[in-house]
């Protein structure tokens, strides 16, 4: 049988071990997961030694709704996108971009699908949301509902916290409204279950709100026009775009990543993340 290639797990924070390894002129190659602030530093770094880098950073995705989506399609891809895996998916849907003659109905009918959420022990039957990661993380959290308050738009569901009976850092998905793309809430990656609707007139106007943004990872569009879909599919600025889906679901046979500062350097995933961790070598031989 073929050997098999040893892996070694290196447990540690990022400024002890992680620091090593991207100053580390004795690596072939680094792949990395987290912040856009971080990336850069990593891609500086190795960039110095001649070391190939992969980096999938930050997010801020949005899930466009048209005035002909099915409205019950709409909500449950708007719900699993936006509130499950408790919004800390890089892929999750924080904006959700929704067309003036769908609006109403679409909000209120999301509300009622919110109410309905289980918060609990992530090991508990029925339960659908469980805890944020952590204290810092749930601070952040509350400290962007604040914020968000603050910059004018509307909380009209959740946002609490919640205390259970089995401790955990817990809180109710939130939903705003009367929301703006330029605010901070809809401009920064918050990772966690909040999401803000952002009312537009029409598909080109979604198009130009999706796309105003330094991020380009995930996209989604409920709609039943294919002109509309295929139209948004060319020009969406993100690397996975979805149609009548949720935004957060990934497969991990095909290739995963960005654009703008959402990713650099080759594919996750598939067979084009053999770019990344191989070397093509070209050879002549004289037979």
């Amino acid at each position: 049988p073929r050997p098999r290639a040893p892996i070694t797990v290196v447990g540690g924070g990022g400024a002890g071990g992680g620091e090593a390894l991207i100053q580390s002129a004795e690596i072939d190659a680094l792949t990395f997961t987290g912040s856009l602030q971080t990336g850069r530093r990593v891609a500086v770094a190795t960039a110095g030694n001649l070391v190939r880098c992969q980096l999938e950073m930050g997010s801020k995705n949005a899930l466009v709704v048209m005035d002909d989506a099915d409205l019950e399609l709409a909500v449950e891809c708007a719900l699993n996108g936006a509130f499950f895996g408790t919004g800390q998916k890089c892929t999750a849907s924080s904006r959700l971009i929704v067309c003036d003659g769908i609006h109403d109905r679409f909000v209120e009918a999301l509300r009622l699908r919110m109410r309905q959420l289980k918060v609990g022990h992530a090991l508990e039957a029925g339960v659908q949301i469980g805890p944020v990661a952590d204290a810092r993380q749930l601070e952040q959290n509350l400290a962007y509902l604040q914020l968000a308050e603050a910059e004018g738009a509307t909380l009209i569901e959740g946002g609490e916290r919640l205390q259970l009976a089995c401790d955990g850092y817990y809180m109710r998905p939130a939903l705003f409204i009367n929301s703006r793309n330029d605010m901070r809430i809809n401009r920064e990656e918050v990772f966690g279950p909040i999401a803000c609707v952002i009312r537009v007139r029409d598909f080109e106007e979604a198009l130009a709100t999706l796309n105003d943004t330094e991020y380009g990872l995930t996209a989604g569009i409920i709609t039943q026009s294919l002109r509309h879909a295929s139209h948004f599919k060319r020009r969406a600025q993100t690397g996975c775009v979805m149609v009548n889906l949720p935004t957060a679901g990934t497969d991990y046979h095909v290739p995963f990543g960005g654009r703008k500062a959402s990713s650099f350097g080759p594919r996750e995933q598939g067979q084009y993340a053999r770019d990344f961790y191989t070397v093509v070598k070209t050879t002549y031989l004289r037979p």
